[in-house]
This record gives C-alpha cells, structure tokens and sequence, in this order.
C-alpha cells in the first residue's frame, strides 16, 4: 500500500469495479475454434492473423501465434511490410502484397467490413483480407479458481455493489458475469470507455462510499488513477499498472482484495480505539491533577503508559485472520 490516506480509504470501500481478462480470468488465452470464410483456408486464415499479430504483447495475439508454433508452422517476419496497431481494438499490416486486419468487432465496423456477428461465449478475433472478410478465430478463457469465492468474500464483508469492465465482447463478457454473479458488466470498452463508465459509476446516485477499480494490464493504467482506490495486479501484472495504482496485491489471487479490505477495516478500528483510549486515559489523569490527587507515578502512566498500550493494541493485527 502506497500511503496510509489509501489503506484509509480502502476500509471505506463499498463499490468495486474489476476488469476482466487477466483480473477475474486467467488471461491464458488458447484458440478453441478457427471458421473461415469465402474459400479462405483455415491454415491460411491462421497463417495470416499469426503474421499480423506476432509482435504484438497482447494474451489474444500470443495464443494464436502459439496455436501456430504448436502446428509445427514457422512464421517469416520478413514477409510483413507495414505495421499499424489500433489500441483495444487490433491489428492492420500489409503480409505478401496482401492488407490484413485482425481484431474486434468495432474495428470491423470502423473499416466498414461486412462479417459475421459472433453470438459465443468466447473472444473472437476477426480476420479481412483485402478488405474481405476471412472468418474469425474463437479465443478461449479460463476464470480464476478463486475468482467466485472473491466475489462471494466480497458481498459477506459488505461491499454493495460488483461491476465488470472489458474489451471483450458482449457474448464472452455476459457468460463471465453470469459465473461469478457480478450487478453489472459493460463489454467491447476501449480505455477510454473503461474511464468514461468509472467516472458514471462514481458520479450514480446509488453510489455510496469509496470505489475501488482492479486491473492488471496497460489498458487499465489511464483507470486507476480516477478510481478512489486504484489496485493492480502485482505478480502478472503491467508495469504501467503496478505504477499508477495505490495498491499493489503481490499474487495474482482476487481474494486478496478481500484481505486488503479486511486489514484496512481492521486497522481504522484500531487507530480509533488507541485515539479514544489516549484521550480518555489523559483526561482522567487531568482531572486528577488540576484536583492534587495525581502524583508523579501517574503522570508517567498517563504519558508513557498509554503509549505503551496504544502498541500493545495495535500488535492484535499480527494476529489478525482476514479469510
């Protein structure tokens, strides 16, 4: 934790909003299912979206260049010409004299490329070739074992309200929010979109309390910052995350938000308790003084002794049993 003002307002969470892949997934992304159209090959479609995405760092892009290397089929980077990359949305590059994209629905749409409109439950990856559509490649992932527990762990500690944000599109987005039982989930988001909801969501008149956002990757380094608590995946997660969040968890476990939330609480219940102990202590001994019946021994107590005991309360959060 970055400052005691965020472990303060972390006990003062009520709303929590997670990104999906990579947060509540496990961001290992494996390709189920390759559709090709208008007499395009599936070897080829493959061969094409391999090349276009093989310098990108994006989980989709290293699952289909995978699929590829598993398929025993090399891929030749001298064989791309240009490389255009459209952020959260895909890829454009110019492979053998031919113009490939590979990416989402909206950038489709963007291009003005008919093509088929995915109803999975999955992430699809739609490939054009020469300004036609090729087919699309059905992406594949996993939720966190714990990712369920977290949201259950979460509404017994009293946080009222779970959103989902992510880039993926609706079908995959909904079958996700269904598993976990999430109140809300906003799909196809670019970061800027990701920003756009936090600040509604902060803005709602049902909001109460604090908000805190969890991300992992580079889309959610421009969220963070806006959230009132910004946490970020440690252990997989991006160096623009880790650096702009107020709370960095070290595994990659979403019950650990749950823990971080329970040790705040903890913590604020026991700056209070040492607060109002002080003072009482004190004004009794005042009291005592200002009416001679307080000696030098007490004096000490209510000096050193409460400072004493002020640490000794404290040390029952090394005790502490979060889960």
């Amino acid at each position: 934790m970055k400052g005691s003002n965020f472990l303060d307002a972390l006990s003062a969470v009520k709303t929590v909003v997670f990104d999906k892949t990579g947060t509540l997934t496990q961001g290992q992304f494996e390709v189920q299912k390759v559709v090709s159209k208008n007499g395009v090959g599936e070897q080829k479609l493959l061969e094409f979206a391999g090349l276009a995405e093989m310098h990108s760092s994006h989980p989709i892009a290293k699952s289909i260049v995978d699929r590829l290397t598993q398929s025993g089929i090399k891929l030749d980077s001298t064989s791309i010409a240009e490389h255009v990359d459209f952020p959260g949305r895909g890829v454009q590059a110019q492979i053998r004299g031919h113009e490939i994209l590979v990416g989402s629905d909206g950038l489709l749409h963007h291009k003005q490329i008919a093509h088929d409109v995915c109803e999975l439950e999955g992430t699809a990856a739609h490939v054009a070739i020469d300004g036609t559509y090729a087919g699309h490649i059905l992406i594949g992932d996993a939720l966190k074992t714990d990712a369920k527990e977290a949201i259950k762990q979460l509404r017994k500690i009293g946080i009222e309200r779970i959103v989902m944000l992510t880039g993926d599109n609706r079908c995959a987005a909904e079958s996700v929010a269904k598993a976990l039982g999430v109140d809300a989930f906003h799909a196809e988001l670019l970061p800027e979109d990701k920003v756009r909801i936090l600040e509604d969501i902060q803005l709602s008149s049902d909001h109460s309390g604090k908000l805190a956002f969890v991300g992992d990757g580079i889309n959610d380094a421009p969220v963070i910052p806006r959230a009132d608590v910004g946490i970020a995946m440690g252990a997989l997660g991006s160096d623009a995350a880790i650096e702009t969040a107020d709370v960095v968890l070290m595994a990659d476990s979403p019950l650990k938000i749950v823990e971080a939330v329970e040790i705040a609480r903890q913590t604020r219940r026991i700056v209070w308790q040492n607060i109002f102990m002080a003072l009482s202590i004190k004004l009794i001994f005042v009291t005592f003084g200002a009416m001679g019946m307080a000696s030098m021994w007490e004096a000490v107590f209510a000096d050193m002794g409460v400072s004493l005991a002020a640490v000794a309360n404290s040390t029952r959060m090394l005790r502490g049993k979060w889960l």
